[in-house]
């Protein structure tokens, strides 16, 4: 069997966590608060719910079709060539995100550690390693993640919350912010963040139970939306949001300002940094692992590892075409934002497809008496 069904509801929810916390946690309130001011915490909420738009698509059409991802489910319902288009634009899209979010780490890392390391190579050792660990099966993938999982979460979660001691509540205020004519766009570029849960067309045809993938989905999105949540209310409560305006990476200056009780850690920025590269890692894994899994299974391959290397110097050229980090972010908001046609829009459409034309996949149970039983 090509999915040999071992994911459960706990470790989907995982996936879909670790790969929705990623590269954008260090941007996030900046992109919130240039869009609404002292309302960013609201956009970041209405932002996430625009989110679970398309992963309800995703998750309605994954439960449709059990057996089948986006790729395959898709040639279906509108027909081959539209579909391959279709699959081609998002093979394309979440290889530019994979390329776009390598090189974002890069630009911290450099900026903020290793400062005497050339930006290529920080860029080129982390896609390699996303390289190399997506050349294993779903399972592995799977264990990855959940290996990853406590490493992020419980950290990220302990910092924000030592944060809040430096927070003045008055910097929150007014709740709906003060700057509106940008607010749709900035919904948006907050939605754009979320990007990631679109792995979850490979994630449900591995699933032991398909028919449990909504809560699994709904876990996975609150869990990264409450952090998400979390880490641009402590943001914009201790700097305000005037100050965080004028700074690039403010979730970076909220760990520098915050220590441990009795001052075991002064500043917690070598911490934070550490759990940011591990969510980085997840992120890339996950859209890499798309991207590669996606293309094997449009060209009709047996196996995707064929990808894992051929498409790497192709991801690594795209990261490296930004001149500045100015252009780099002005880039990743514009794909961000057009990406969700792709993400939200197309799922959409499928899913009133297969709605008026009652289309649907075999079930599990369908499936277990058409295969052989094992001798």
């Amino acid at each position: 069997m090509e999915y040999p069904r071992q994911i459960t509801v706990i470790q989907t929810a995982i996936i879909i966590f670790s790969t929705i916390i990623g590269v954008g946690v260090l941007a996030l309130p900046l992109f919130a608060v240039r869009a609404a001011d002292s309302g960013a915490p609201l956009l970041a909420f209405l932002g996430m719910l625009v989110s679970f738009v398309g992963l309800f698509f995703i998750i309605l059409l994954g439960m449709r079709f059990p057996r089948q991802t986006i790729v395959q489910y898709s040639e279906s319902l509108i027909g081959k060539w539209p579909a391959r288009f279709f699959s081609i634009l998002l093979i394309l899209f979440f290889a530019v995100l994979t390329s776009l979010a390598s090189r974002e780490f890069g630009e911290v890392v450099v900026t903020s550690v290793l400062q005497r390391t050339p930006l290529e190579v920080t860029v080129i050792v982390m896609l390699a390693l996303a390289a190399i660990s997506s050349r294993n099966d779903m399972t592995t993938f799977t264990y990855i993640h959940h290996l990853y999982f406590p490493l992020i979460l419980f950290p990220g979660l302990v910092i924000v919350v030592l944060s809040l001691k430096n927070a003045v509540v008055v910097n929150l205020l007014p709740v709906i912010g003060n700057e509106h004519h940008s607010y749709i766009t900035g919904i948006l570029i907050i939605a754009a963040l979320y990007q990631g849960s679109f792995v979850m067309t490979l994630v449900i045809p591995a699933m032991r139970r398909p028919s449990r993938a909504f809560p699994a989905g709904i876990v996975g999105m609150l869990l990264a939306g409450g952090l998400y949540l979390l880490i641009v209310i402590a943001t914009v409560s201790v700097f305000g949001s005037e100050e965080i305006k004028q700074l690039l990476w403010p979730t970076l200056e909220l760990a520098k300002t915050t220590s441990l009780p009795a001052n075991v850690l002064e500043r917690l920025d070598g911490a934070f940094i550490a759990v940011w590269v591990t969510a980085v890692f997840t992120t890339l894994l996950s859209t890499y692992y798309f991207t590669i899994h996606s293309l094997s299974q449009l060209l009709r391959l047996r196996d995707h590892k064929l990808f894992s290397f051929m498409l790497l110097p192709f991801v690594f050229v795209i990261a490296m075409l930004p001149q500045s980090v100015i252009q780099l972010y002005n880039v990743i908001s514009i794909i961000g934002r057009y990406g969700l046609i792709l993400t939200i829009l197309y799922p959409g459409m499928l899913l009133i497809v297969a709605l008026i034309r009652k289309a649907r996949g075999k079930s599990i149970n369908e499936l277990a008496e058409v295969q052989p039983e094992n001798p």
